[in-house]
């Protein structure tokens, strides 16, 4: 049997915002939007290239709605990977995504943090292809 993670809950303050947001611009696809009753919907959206998919929950109650925009207490939480960074870089820029610095190049690839509508800090990565060994 393999494992692997299907999705990752994001506290949202409001699923109508979430999805325009991720969709409009980052470009996820909206896998799932049902109804649950109650105000409870279950939304999820996920990079179109695959990978995990975040179930996008709204806050219920004070606990989770001081979390939202602290996923990580600050850190960067989610690593968002590309196979052409300088492209989605530029159509993120366009889309009015904002980034908390200019892209740099470390050794593991080219990267730059940016934040999702409630603050949370995401790292847009191209890993750099390491070349084959002899």
């Amino acid at each position: 049997m393999a494992n692997h993670i299907s999705a990752l809950t994001l506290v949202v303050s409001d699923y109508d915002d979430a999805i325009a947001w991720f969709t409009q611009r980052l470009g996820f696809a909206l896998l799932e939007d049902t109804d649950l009753g109650g105000g409870k919907r279950w939304v999820t959206v996920a990079p179109r290239g695959g990978g995990a998919a975040l179930l996008l929950a709204k806050a219920d109650g004070p606990l989770q709605e001081a979390a939202v925009g602290q996923q990580t207490g600050g850190r960067v939480f989610l690593f968002l990977e590309t196979d052409d960074f300088e492209r989605d870089h530029a159509s993120f820029k366009r889309n009015g995504v904002v980034f908390r610095e200019a892209p740099r190049r470390e050794t593991y690839g080219t990267v730059a943090v940016f934040e999702d509508l409630y603050g949370n800090a995401w790292d847009l990565i191209e890993r750099r292809t390491q070349p084959a060994s002899s």
